[in-house]
């Protein structure tokens, strides 16, 4: 498990390197120039958008269920990670809404609010993505690189994006600076949503 205790309050130095979305369902999200996101609700004009939950398995599970995955976020780091692995993954075809560079998503705790260069737009991290067969659907064998076990504890590790909902509309592009603002402590791991 990381350690949240590392990542520092007002942090900027991160830098979101694309956004993505789709108006349909698909594993995949084309490359925008700048997406709009709308307080309490996502990406205007995702499939995922709303104040209840959308993802398939979960509108099947309670379709009145808070929609805690409103904007899906992804550390290109990753990307480089399983390149050594022989997968090439851009950004978008892992259906991530932003992706970025230069802040460890993953040690972020539960609650943190992320604020994008001067468009405005403030996020709340609700939780880790948790990694589905669709994965290994777009490249065989990926599936297990995103997710394992921590060597040492035994629990699973979680490393395909975070997941987050709007606190502030405004828009976001590449290229925008990103703030992270931690919580009141204590600090809660992010748990998969």
């Amino acid at each position: 498990m990381r350690d949240v205790r590392d990542v520092r309050d007002g942090f900027e130095g991160g830098v979101v390197t694309a956004v993505s979305s789709n108006g349909t369902y698909s594993f995949t999200k084309p490359n925008r120039d700048g997406i709009t996101l709308l307080a309490g609700l996502g990406v205007e004009g995702d499939v995922h958008a709303g104040v209840t939950v959308k993802h398939r398995s979960r509108v099947a599970q309670d379709p009145t269920a808070p929609n805690l995955r409103q904007v899906h976020l992804m550390h290109e780091e990753l990307f480089d990670e399983v390149a050594e692995a022989g997968h090439e993954v851009r950004p978008g075809q892992l259906g991530e809404n932003v992706t970025t560079r230069g802040i460890d998503l993953l040690a972020l705790p539960t609650g943190t609010l992320l604020h994008f260069g001067a468009g405005g737009a403030v996020i709340e991290i609700t939780g880790l993505r948790n990694p589905c067969l669709q994965i290994d659907r777009f490249q065989d064998g990926l599936l297990k690189r995103v997710v394992g076990r921590d060597p040492e504890s035994g629990e699973v590790v979680r490393k395909a994006g975070i997941m987050s909902v709007v606190r502030k509309g405004g828009t976001v592009r590449p290229g925008d600076a990103i703030r992270v603002q931690l919580p009141a402590e204590p600090h809660r791991p992010l748990e998969k949503v």
